[in-house]
């Protein structure tokens, strides 16, 4: 910023002192920008430690689906049973892939049998830890744009800081002190134009 450097005259004063409410005026608004910005970034902060709280238990109950998956144990179940039914032909074993393990199926007629078989709670167990999965994958993306918002605030808030900052610290005391400046030359001179004019009048 350039150096203020007006003459002491009283239409200077007026305006100067007029450039001093502006620049007043300016950074009270870059103040109240700068707390508005703050706070929609801290807003954005929350949101993203909820969304992170919230990413920590979907992965928990992810974790406690998998961890409940027996595949060794349902095929295993399933041939005991299988092997332990005196009506053979009333059942019909068949297979099919999960996560690349063949798992035997059981078609029977008994109510006895259907309900109890370990791999029905390993699909249920896969479908769940599926299921968090895909709500990790959405909250992860929802904190990318967060962050991407709070990056933009942040780099707001840095530039009206520094506006704010200069207004504050360099031009608003210039212009203070270019008012006293002033002002201090026009009460000198009227006090010597006042004197001036006593010694007129008493040499008259």
């Amino acid at each position: 910023m350039e150096k203020l450097n007006l003459s002491p005259t009283k239409s200077n004063l007026t305006s100067i002192k007029a450039s001093l409410e502006l620049a007043q005026e300016g950074y009270e608004l870059l103040d109240k920008k700068r707390n508005v910005l703050i706070q929609e970034m801290m807003k954005r902060i929350d949101e993203a430690r909820e969304i992170q709280s919230q990413i920590n238990d979907y992965f928990f109950e992810a974790y406690q689906a998998l961890q409940s998956v027996d595949i060794t144990q349902g095929i295993k179940t399933v041939e005991e049973i299988a092997t332990g039914i005196d009506f053979i032909d009333n059942i019909k074993i068949r297979s099919y892939s999960v996560m690349g393990v063949e798992i035997p199926e059981v078609e029977t007629l008994s109510e006895e049998i259907s309900p109890h078989y370990s791999f029905y709670r390993t699909n249920m167990a896969l479908d769940r830890a599926y299921k968090n999965f895909q709500r990790v994958v959405s909250l992860i993306a929802r904190l990318a744009e967060i962050e991407t918002s709070v990056y933009r605030l942040a780099t707001s808030i840095k530039k009206t800081q520094k506006r704010a900052n200069a207004l504050d610290n360099i031009l608003i005391p210039r212009y203070k002190n270019t008012v006293k400046f002033i002002q201090d030359t026009l009460e000198e001179k009227e006090r010597e134009d006042f004197y001036r004019v006593k010694m007129l009048k008493g040499n008259l």
